[in-house]
């Protein structure tokens, strides 16, 4: 079921797997990366999927690439930009609900 949900939404499918990594394998001890290392990857993600999208745009405009393949990528890089957007709100409400508390 989860092959299914990810498959369906690349962004999940990028969710998921940063919920993977602050968990180490079986027998492994190794330690779970930095916050800041798993924002990295997750951004990195985000602008690959930005470049593929405007990629598939431009080799549509030359009359390369069919139309399904670009309107895929392009959904792909919307809703990546969604899902970093609601991230970004996300943490600057968690940084001002910080900022509240009472010293």
């Amino acid at each position: 079921m989860a092959d299914t949900i990810t498959s369906l939404s690349p962004a999940l499918a990028r969710y998921a797997r940063a919920a993977d990594l602050g968990r180490p394998a079986a027998g492994d001890e190794a330690p779970a990366p930095s916050f800041g290392a798993l924002l990295g990857r997750v951004l990195d993600d985000a602008v690959a999927a930005g470049h593929k999208s405007e990629h598939a745009a431009t080799q549509a405009v030359v009359g390369q690439a069919n139309l399904q393949g670009v309107v895929e990528a392009v959904n792909a890089a919307e809703v990546t930009l969604q899902t970093v957007v609601a991230v970004r709100d996300r943490m600057i409400s968690a940084y001002q609900e910080i900022l509240r508390m009472p010293i």
